[in-house]
């Protein structure tokens, strides 16, 4: 079975933040503002990706996507603190906190071969 490309990974790890930030919006205080920021970075990080798909160079690219790759950086660190702090349940978050450290890692690859690809 063929993996997802990252434009529809990304895409899919938007829609679950979406779903998480519903559930913490309808918190009061911290969570809901904390919902705001994991909105931001979680969906940033498909725009971003869809974005680099019609990059105009090898160097837009690879700017579109470590743009992407830091947002995922920020959303995993949202998502900690929601473990960290007990807002949620972890066993709640634990999946997407594992995709979103693979969605990392694909990333920080993509942009490490492409800045590569771009000094050759």
């Amino acid at each position: 079975m063929k993996q997802p490309d990252i434009r529809a990974r990304s895409f899919e790890f938007a829609v679950r933040v979406i779903n998480l930030c519903k559930t913490l919006d309808q918190q009061p205080g911290v969570p809901r503002t904390m919902a705001n920021q994991l909105l931001r970075s979680g969906t940033s990080i498909g725009a971003n990706v869809s974005e680099a798909q019609a990059a105009q160079s090898k160097k837009d690219f690879t700017s579109k996507m470590a743009i992407a790759s830091k947002e995922s950086r920020e959303t995993s660190y949202w998502l900690e603190l929601l473990i960290a702090t007990k807002i949620l349940p972890e066993a709640h978050l634990t999946p997407l906190m594992n995709e979103s450290n693979e969605i990392i890692a694909i990333l920080t690859s993509i942009v490490k071969t492409s800045q590569l690809n771009t000094q050759n």
